[in-house]
């Protein structure tokens, strides 16, 4: 360890437990997650990155890379191994003429929506302003605009990226096509990316909200109107629906003129009489940041999710049974998700109708078994329903999760790129895929 501490000399800025601002690098999002890493090293460059893998390797120690931290099982922070700690690594570049932001490997969502919107750009981003844009765009990106413009992996022109061996690459369409098609969804397994090249649109500043709350034990015919009307809803909208403390809320979230959203919110009349309703105006920028928790990283937190390519009376039913204590969502996929050729990439399932995701948070850890217990009840009783997963929720679903989430063609070619780059496995702190086996001489 005198090893790494000496490392500090060369302009890397290294914590070790004790240190001032160690503590605050271990915290994530879930405050179950307390692991403690031997050391951190805070990257500003990708030249620091390179020279922490070298520290990793010198010593043998286990590597995580940490950008917003939401994975919910604390996947960046390797229990007495090295941490990269991107979120030195933050800032947004934005071309208004061109439609291009450059955005570092360390950026939360919140920092690239604040460069952009100013332009009256956007690109598809997820809905909690802290999460980080690596985690979320290399597992795909699900997010507000996605029906519009696609996911935010389809809105990457290029990755810069330091892989295993230490070495700086870029990965694009044109060069290094098979790592470029394996960045866009097969997640964190190929090397650590330290900028982003995204494409932007005029998604313009405004947006709405409309939600209505039926009582859960009258909610299956409303539901099942919901699903229906979601199957032909402009690309502006992206339908959601929630059930929690027995409600059962459902509505969208239009991006765009609000005007045109109020208009097609009269559709919604088909659901029947809500008991209560809220059609709310506001800007991209808060739409993006109205999810967020300022006690986040203080919360106890459990997930669990499903893909569905429909949704049938006897699902609805089940969601209708989710547990007391858990928040179950359902959000509409389709539109320009489903444009993209499925082979086009290694996000895979984009002829899912709906993402579900059941939830729990608390704060006591004597409820630590009992609300895990309940968000695994929830998503068992959809499960029969179910065509696969999203990659960027699973947690402790280990290599069966992975499967689900990549169909076995795409596992195979998704191994082999591994193997390519990291064949030694060094990145597996991560909803992980194995590097395929040598051919035999």
């Amino acid at each position: 360890m005198d090893m790494i501490e000496g490392s500090a000399v060369s302009g890397l800025d290294v914590r070790h437990p004790g240190d001032a601002g160690f503590d605050e690098a271990r915290t994530v999002w879930n405050a179950m997650v307390d692991h403690r890493p031997a050391v951190v090293v805070r990257c500003r460059t990708a030249a620091d990155v390179v020279a922490a893998l070298a520290l990793a390797r010198r010593d043998g120690l286990e590597v995580g890379v940490r950008c917003g931290g939401h994975s919910v099982v604390g996947h960046g922070v390797p229990e007495g191994g090295l941490m990269i700690d991107l979120t030195p690594m933050g800032a947004v570049r934005v071309d208004p003429e061109r439609k291009r932001a450059w955005v570092q490997g360390g950026a939360l969502l919140g920092a690239l929506d604040a460069a952009t919107q100013p332009h009256g750009l956007a690109t598809t981003a997820g809905n909690v302003s802290h999460t980080g844009v690596g985690g979320l765009t290399l597992g795909g990106g699900m997010g507000w605009l996605a029906r519009q413009y696609g996911l935010a992996c389809d809105n990457v022109v290029s990755y810069e990226v330091v892989t295993a061996a230490g070495d700086v690459i870029r990965a694009s369409a044109d060069e290094r096509p098979e790592l470029y098609w394996a960045l866009r969804g097969g997640g964190g397994n190929f090397g650590v990316v330290t900028e982003f090249e995204l494409r932007l649109h005029d998604a313009g500043t405004r947006a709405l909200s409309v939600e209505l709350d039926f009582p859960v034990g009258v909610a299956t015919q409303a539901l099942v109107r919901w699903r229906d009307l979601s199957a032909r809803a402009p690309r502006a909208a992206t339908y959601t629906a929630g059930v929690h403390d027995g409600v059962a809320t459902l509505g969208f979230v239009w991006v765009g003129d609000p005007g045109e959203g109020r208009a097609h919110a009269r559709e919604l009349e088909a659901l029947g009489t809500p008991a209560d309703r809220r059609i709310e105006e506001l800007s991209y920028l808060d739409l993006q940041t109205r999810e967020d928790t300022e006690r986040g990283h203080a919360v106890r937190r459990y997930w669990k999710g499903h893909y569905f390519r429909e949704l049938s009376l006897a699902a609805i039913e089940a969601l209708l049974a989710t547990e007391p204590g858990t928040r179950a969502g359902l959000q509409a996929y389709g539109g320009a998700i489903a444009d993209v050729p499925d082979e086009d990439a290694a996000f895979s399932q984009r002829d899912t109708r709906f993402e579900y995701v059941v939830a729990t948070g608390w704060t006591d850890p004597d409820e630590d078994v009992d609300r895990m217990v309940a968000a695994r009840t929830s998503a068992a009783l959809l499960e029969p329903f179910a065509s696969g997963v999203y990659v960027n929720v699973l947690g402790d679903d280990g290599a069966a999760g992975v499967r689900r989430a990549y169909p076995p063609d795409k596992l195979a070619r998704l191994a082999a790129v591994k193997a390519a780059y990291d064949p030694d496995n060094v990145f597996h702190l991560n909803q992980n895929i194995r590097p395929a086996a040598a051919p035999a001489p």
